[in-house]
């Protein structure tokens, strides 16, 4: 029954939405390492957040919880998108670490006498990882028709990480060039392997700095402001209220998020010198700081207290 209405749900979405979307979604959920259909995987995020938000409307009218926690299914939307980069960022590294012996292993096989399609199959065949995965997939469009320097280029992009999106470009230009492409393959190589261990050098400098904005944006700033929140609740348990006071913690939370999507790009642009990398932290960073401000907000005032 449940295979079936998720069946039925995407049979509708392949009809509603268009195929050139669904072909994006199919290749975002792949970068992933998520092999579902495109319209299933929608199909059971859908009945995922309503069922959740059914469940939460049966809690709210039993337990009295605020309505606003109706919004939490919907957290799982950048959660996923989160889950999906960072996957893709394992993968880039994964890929980039390899890559160097990839290309070295495939001018070698230049060398004796094969040629570059034959040798792309051959390493194909036995060696794992995503580098390998992706070079299966090219020879497999090769053969279904694609042109080979269409199908290259196509490659290089889903491998997500600019350097080797450059490198594969340098071999397809000198394969077109006639130049000695087992030549090119092993200087490429070399200028990767050179220019990876610089990136991993000036990742290792700027760790201090990441790791300070960290501190000031999971603990300092929610811990100042979770103590502003219990000042306005001891004030109003006096009976003091202002419009101030009853907005402050509202204004907290705003400025929480505010902050943490803040950070998240200043480091984005810190570690990788780009700002849509910061896409990828800033939930991580918003849900810690919010639970370390919700924790010191509704046992601040307990702790405080028991201290004195």
């Amino acid at each position: 029954m449940k295979l079936k209405i998720i069946n039925d749900l995407a049979l509708v979405i392949d009809n509603i939405v268009s195929k050139k979307y669904l072909s994006k979604i199919q290749e975002f959920l792949l970068s992933g390492a998520i092999f579902t259909d495109a319209s299933q995987f929608l199909a059971m995020l859908i009945i995922v957040i309503l069922v959740s938000e059914l469940i939460l409307g049966i809690l709210i009218n039993i337990l009295g919880l605020p309505i606003s926690v109706l919004i939490l299914p919907l957290f799982v939307l950048p959660g996923l998108f989160t889950y999906v980069v960072v996957q893709q960022e394992r993968r880039a590294q994964e890929i980039e670490r390899t890559a160097p012996d990839f290309l070295r292993q495939l001018s070698s096989m230049l060398q004796v006498g094969l040629s570059f399609e034959n040798a792309m199959e051959d390493m194909s065949q036995y060696g794992e990882g995503p580098m390998y995965d992706e070079m299966r997939r090219t020879i497999l469009e090769i053969r279904m028709g694609r042109n080979f320097d269409d199908a290259w280029r196509a490659m290089s992009k889903r491998l997500k990480s600019r350097e080797l999106e450059r490198i594969f470009g340098i071999i397809l230009d000198g394969r077109k060039s006639g130049s000695s492409i087992s030549k090119v393959l092993s200087d490429v190589s070399d200028d990767l392997r050179e220019l990876l261990a610089l990136k991993r050098e000036r990742k290792s400098t700027v760790m201090m700095s990441v790791m300070f904005l960290l501190i000031s944006a999971v603990i300092a700033t929610p811990f100042a402001v979770g103590m502003v929140s219990v000042y306005s609740g001891f004030i109003q348990g006096y009976g003091i209220e202002s419009q101030i006071i009853l907005t402050a913690p509202i204004a907290g939370e705003l400025y929480l998020i505010i902050h943490s999507v803040l950070v998240a790009f200043i480091i984005s642009i810190i570690m990788y010198g780009e700002l849509k990398k910061g896409i990828k932290f800033s939930l991580p960073i918003a849900v810690a700081s919010f639970a370390i401000f919700y924790f010191i907000s509704a046992f601040g005032g307990t702790l405080l207290m028991g201290g004195l």
